[in-house]
């Protein structure tokens, strides 16, 4: 009976205190969240704009070859997943930024399953390339890897 009841009043304890921490800042309206404490409000607008540097511009051509359609996922400028007519091209011009400009950013292209010459299921064929330049391939499809890429400056 001591354990059932040490035990409940330390959950009730527990819900207490993870129900009393709150985020202020996330808790509060527009209004409120503007007068958080000073270092709150910096340290939120820094966040997004490490140093304002940028790289340079760079163009990313996302390819799956084949056809009929297939499912087809590709991370650029964002996520993207959506079924699509083969042949396939992509283009997305991208900017590297703040700390993408030390760690880079992945790129990539999954492509879906498409019907080979025997007649079984493989992948399409993917190709990734960079102001030009072919930096991804998945061996004509014979690699179940998807293309991916490390953007750098």
């Amino acid at each position: 009976m001591r354990k059932t009841a040490a035990l409940a009043i330390s959950l009730l304890a527990a819900a207490v205190l993870v129900t009393g921490c709150g985020d202020e800042k996330k808790d509060a309206g527009p209004a409120e969240a503007s007068k958080a404490s000073p270092s709150t409000a910096a340290s939120g607008e820094a966040k997004g704009s490490s140093s304002g540097a940028k790289g340079a511009p760079h163009q990313v051509v996302f390819e799956v070859g084949g056809t009929g359609t297939a499912q087809v996922m590709w991370n650029g400028n964002s996520n993207h997943f959506e079924q699509v007519t083969l042949p396939w091209t992509k283009t997305e011009s991208m900017q590297l930024e703040g700390a993408e400009l030390k760690v880079g950013v992945t790129v990539s292209v999954v492509p879906g399953s498409v019907k080979g010459a025997d007649g079984m299921l493989k992948p399409a064929p993917c190709t990734i390339k960079v102001d030009g330049k072919q930096v991804a391939d998945n061996q004509d499809g014979k690699s179940t890897k998807p293309c991916e890429y490390k953007l750098r400056d």
